[in-house]
């Protein structure tokens, strides 16, 4: 389709309202500016991050609040009235104990975070949310993204439903389900002839020439990257205010492992938790596995990679914040560990097969992940334990499809189905 995409001029930075953020900092450097839609640092060219100055925040307040990530808008850069504009008001999604898939891994207590109950079946509703609302005070009205095809998804629907324009690029090669649920918004969505990598280059590049583009994990990724926050938090809050001893979480850039341990900080600094010790485990895919390889060699460096591997959604071959999942990861004490394809695709299986739980290759990888941490003695099965599943295996069917399929096809008749149960 053809769009025709209208100038906007953005908000100057006193007319911003973002609730408790106050500024922007090097995550290198620690520079400071004031809140724009910035994402390097001007000085050294490190990544920018919001910085906040929050007030009194209760478990009361939180309780009361939407049944959304918008009940820790005190904790978030957006203004108190998010709620009121149109959203997907993605979040609170199930956390389920796990008992069967404890058992055949051989942990004593697992939950798993499911996250495919949001809006567009995937976490990326809950960053896109957030850079929606920045987005709105920083005087966008197009939100764009390069995408593995989960944030087009959400991109596409968040655009949708604020009544604004969209524009997403993908690569040519992603799976046909997630071109179709993006495509179905009507917004402009661009295959790009290459790997995300080259998308994502691509975005930045239109980031400078269209400075009316709100490009949600470009221009805007440091509103954006908070949204993974509430991932923490809804874990804390369901588990009773209280930190999980260990934690996978799957790596693509890496700042959903980042900050999902910021939420886990931040609950502790407020007193809406007991700050305790908690381990933080990352998950690749063997295919594009840059920061395990970094990991494993003890190097502070990610070096990029081309990725080949069926979970596509994780085929970032450069990660932006590979070298703070490193950080993350070695300062609690946990291990980034990384699956084959075969293994992922089992990963998928054991988790539908255990707790009736379909996810996306991406929940195969933590799930593939947590089984190899826990043969090798890294995981500790002692130790209660939570596995992020962050997307919908409806969106990878191509993953399992020959994996599975009818237990057999028989006449329409008793008598064949008693056979081919062998009952």
């Amino acid at each position: 389709m053809t769009s025709t995409i209208t100038p906007r001029t953005p908000a100057s930075p006193a007319a911003l309202d973002l609730g408790p953020a106050r500024e922007l900092v090097c995550r290198e450097c620690g520079a400071t500016i004031p809140l724009a839609p910035e994402f390097a640092c001007a000085q050294c060219f490190g990544p920018l991050e919001v910085d906040y100055e929050f007030g009194p925040v209760t478990r009361r307040e939180i309780e009361d609040g939407p049944r959304s990530i918008w009940r820790y808008r005190s904790l978030l850069p957006v203004p108190a009235d998010v709620a009121s504009h149109p959203n997907t008001d993605p979040g609170m999604t199930r956390l389920l104990r796990a008992d069967r898939l404890a058992e055949a891994l051989g942990v004593r207590k697992l939950w798993v975070k499911d996250d495919t109950g949001n809006p567009t079946h995937s976490f990326k509703d809950r960053v896109v949310a957030v850079a929606l609302a920045a987005a709105r005070q920083l005087g966008f009205e197009v939100l764009a993204c390069p995408s593995t095809g989960n944030l087009a998804n959400a991109v596409a629907a968040a655009a949708a439903r604020a009544g604004w324009e969209s524009v997403v690029l993908i690569p040519a090669s992603l799976e046909r389900a997630k071109v179709l649920t993006t495509a179905v918004y009507d917004g402009a969505l661009i295959a790009v002839n290459g790997n995300y990598d080259d998308v994502n280059r691509l975005a930045t590049e239109l980031a400078c020439e269209h400075e009316d583009w709100a490009f949600v994990n470009v221009n805007v990724r440091p509103y954006y990257s908070e949204g993974s926050k509430t991932l923490g938090f809804e874990v804390a809050e369901q588990l009773g205010w209280r930190l999980p001893e260990q934690i996978v979480v799957p790596i693509a850039s890496g700042s959903q492992l980042t900050k999902v341990d910021k939420g886990f900080r931040e609950f502790g600094d407020l007193g809406l938790v007991e700050p305790s010790s908690y381990r933080v485990f990352g998950a690749q895919a063997s295919g594009c596995s840059p920061v395990s390889t970094a990991y494993k060699a003890d190097r502070d460096v990610v070096a990029p990679v081309r990725p080949d591997t069926i979970a596509r959604s994780l085929a970032i071959g450069a990660p932006a914040d590979g070298p703070y999942v490193l950080d993350t990861v070695r300062r609690t004490g946990g291990a980034i560990e990384d699956v084959t394809d075969a293994e992922v695709v089992e990963g998928i299986r054991l988790l539908a097969r255990t707790e009736g739980v379909f996810a996306e290759t991406a929940g195969g990888v933590t799930v593939a992940t947590a089984r190899k941490l826990l043969e090798t003695g890294r995981l500790d099965p002692d130790a209660e334990t939570v596995l992020l599943i962050t997307g919908d295996g409806l969106k990878t069917l191509d993953a399992v499809q020959d994996e599975v399929g009818p237990s057999a096809t028989v006449a329409p008749s008793a008598k064949a189905v008693r056979e081919a149960l062998g009952r």
